[in-house]
């Protein structure tokens, strides 16, 4: 892949040994070295993956005990903490956290989100059932539309299974439903060996009888050495950018490049949905750096973007990328979000 200009400050480091980090489904700290080792939690289910470059804490679901137990994004892929040659690219962005926030929740997490906002939402009734994969069956609770920001009760959980190794986990959730809708579905976060590269592979199979019709995006919660948004951080596009509504607080378009004149402020936000991305996949590139301490990550996506949705604040930035799934019965459909990890 060739490296735009953006991207000229950093270089990637080689390969060194694996380290042996990770035992299922138990809390492992991470080394001493590593600056995510202070974030590992006793309070959480958890564990720590590393290929010898990149270490990562990786929060489990669990239904009693889990990190994040909201009804938003799907439960599995949660990352604390995830650190490049000496510096971090997730951490947690709220001040207090609430395992029933909406967003209260880090790293590259995702939610699917079809038409009317869940798997048979709009046909039913106030007190009726709908689905959410990675989260369950939810129980609807009037006939307004769905709002993401509402906890909505949760019917069941279905079946969480988690099977990890030293470099990476996989985690398979089981649901079926009296709709119709039922689903197997598979996240593998994988560190790839000598290379600073997480893959997050997907693959989601229909086990129900109807159709699984939506859109699934990675909302990401970036925070590049847990530095502010500002001046020193920049966003490149593999495309030229366009804003459907005017940046506000100093966000700019330049070129293919999204950048700030002044950092933002608490309850400041640089936001708008994107258009100028092509039906390719090869447009699903983005390169976020802050020049400042030199890191620096590029997200890529072998499936074509949908819609596209960026959204920053003072204290994170998240390209929400969209991708769409159209699974009939039986059927199965794959997808890959590689995020590699740069350093200056």
């Amino acid at each position: 892949m060739k490296l735009n200009s953006s991207m000229s400050i950093f270089m990637l480091a080689i390969g060194v040994s694996l380290i042996a980090t990770a035992v299922p489904a138990q809390n492992v700290p991470a080394r001493a070295t590593d600056p995510c080792a202070a974030q590992a939690s006793t309070e959480f289910p958890q564990i720590s993956l590393s290929n010898g470059l990149v270490h990562v804490l990786v929060n489990l679901p669990d239904v009693q005990k889990g990190y994040y137990r909201s009804t938003r994004f799907d439960w599995s892929g949660v990352i604390p903490c995830l650190s490049f040659h000496g510096h971090t690219y997730f951490n947690p962005w709220r001040p207090e956290h609430n395992p029933l926030g909406h967003d209260s929740i880090s790293g590259p997490v995702e939610e699917f989100k079809s038409t009317d906002g869940g798997l048979g939402y709009a046909d039913a009734k106030a007190g009726g059932v709908f689905v959410k994969p990675g989260v369950g069956v939810l129980r609807k609770i009037d006939d307004t539309p769905y709002k993401f920001q509402t906890f909505y009760p949760i019917v069941d959980n279905g079946k969480w299974e988690t099977h990890s190794s030293k470099s990476k986990v996989a985690f398979t959730h089981q649901l079926s439903s009296e709709l119709g809708y039922a689903y197997v579905y598979t996240k593998t976060l994988e560190l790839e060996k000598g290379k600073p590269i997480l893959a997050i592979h997907h693959e989601l199979k229909n086990t129900g009888t109807k159709t699984i019709d939506t859109d699934v995006y990675d909302h990401d919660f970036f925070r590049l050495d847990n530095l502010p948004t500002g001046p020193d951080t920049v966003v490149h596009f593999a495309f030229e950018p366009k804003a459907v509504r005017p940046l506000t607080n100093g966000g700019a378009i330049n070129g293919k490049d999204l950048v700030y004149a002044s950092e933002l402020q608490e309850r400041q936000t640089v936001s708008s949905p994107l258009t100028g991305y092509s039906n390719s996949s090869s447009d699903y590139q983005f390169t976020l750096e802050n020049v400042k301490s030199g890191a620096g990550v590029e997200q890529t996506g072998d499936s074509p973007i949908t819609n596209l949705v960026f959204w920053s604040i003072r204290a994170t930035i998240a390209p929400e990328a969209y991708i769409h799934l159209h699974i009939p019965p039986g059927e199965t459909q794959a997808w890959t979000i590689r995020y590699r990890f740069l350093s200056k």
